[in-house]
């Protein structure tokens, strides 16, 4: 049979060894918190959020299944990121991989187009909120923001974009239940519920004006 023999020894504390490992430690890190990094520095929380609302809006309860509208918001995501992702490849990883630059110098040319990204898309208002709350002076330009702060900004930004987005998205379908429930109650058939009568309307409304392409153009467009 074999045998296993386990000893404890003084390791050797070198450095190169401990950037490598700290390195390590970091991308572990990363991985473990990329779904919130996707959740809160990309397009992806308008996406869903309007998806929601349209959702909401046609009362076709869970069609699209949720799943099906997560991986669309997914991959719209991905093409929007796209040249974000591009850049920070070219500038950041393809160097550091080349052994060009080193690991912090990576990080810094990696930050600044997703910096980029996200002051295009941040209200200088929602921005201003959190250097309140923070009580911290107000920055003179756009480097000396700190990228904790700028995230939640950008957060907020696009949760008022997106329920901006969903108002609009509702009206239509409103003014369609409001006229289904005006002819049900003139008929005196007020028992049967309106959405049930206006939900095929609101489909064949839908599906004539081409709404999955309007509403796909209207988000990438205005990522553009």
């Amino acid at each position: 049979m074999p045998t296993l023999s386990m000893t404890l020894g003084a390791g050797r504390a070198e450095p190169e060894s401990i950037s490598v490992a700290l390195e390590i430690l970091f991308l572990l890190t990363i991985l473990s918190v990329a779904p919130a990094i996707l959740l809160t520095v990309t397009c992806f929380t308008r996406i869903i959020v309007v998806f929601s609302f349209l959702r909401h809006a046609m009362a076709t309860q869970q069609m699209p299944p949720s799943q099906v509208l997560a991986s669309l918001a997914i991959f719209m995501t991905f093409v929007i990121m796209l040249p974000v992702g591009k850049e920070i490849n070219d500038t950041a990883l393809q160097p550091y991989l080349a052994e060009e630059i080193g690991f912090n110098d990576a990080l810094e040319r990696a930050e600044q187009p997703l910096r980029t990204f996200l002051f295009k898309h941040t209200r200088e208002k929602d921005l201003s909120l959190f250097f309140s709350i923070t009580k911290m002076e107000q920055p003179s330009n756009r480097d000396d923001v700190p990228t904790v702060l700028l995230v939640p900004a950008f957060v907020i930004s696009e949760l008022k974009t997106a329920f901006q987005m969903g108002f609009l998205i509702y009206i239509p379908f409103l003014i369609l239940d409001m006229v289904v429930a005006s002819i049900l109650l003139s008929m005196g058939m007020m028992m049967l519920p309106p959405v049930m009568i206006s939900l095929p309307f609101k489909l064949l409304l839908f599906v004539m004006v081409d709404g999955w392409n309007l509403l796909i153009f209207s988000l990438v467009n205005g990522f553009a």
